[in-house]
């Protein structure tokens, strides 16, 4: 069972900061944390942020300018930095994680943003 460990989140007012960060366990072999998606009530999980290949960023057109997603290699670690929070940002954003040998995924178990006007 790989497990993920999300930290942040939390709830601030429009126009706020938040920071969420994800550490993925080193026990399986090449796993490295890559991003973040969210997922808001009766919607579908949608992607925030992520590497895609290498230092390769994406992120949504929705967050672009206003979010920052870093890695820590040591560490095994991904940040996103959330600046300038709208009350759509609201949702719980969920880590993901990926293995190459097999290609697997992994996720977190979600934390929540809320973003109040």
């Amino acid at each position: 069972q790989v497990q993920l460990v999300e930290s942040g989140g939390g709830s601030v007012q429009a126009g706020g900061s938040l920071r969420l960060s994800c550490a993925a366990p080193r026990s399986i072999n090449s796993l490295r944390p890559m991003g973040w998606y969210r997922q808001a009530p009766g919607k579908q999980r949608e992607l925030v942020a992520t590497y895609t290949s290498g230092s390769t960023l994406s992120f949504s057109d929705s967050v672009k300018g206003r979010f920052t997603l870093s890695r820590d290699d040591a560490k095994n670690t991904v940040t996103l930095q959330m600046e300038d929070l709208k009350p759509e940002d609201t949702a719980v954003y969920y880590c993901k994680a990926q293995s190459l040998s097999p290609l697997t995924s992994y996720w977190g178990q979600g934390t929540q943003v809320t973003v109040s006007s």
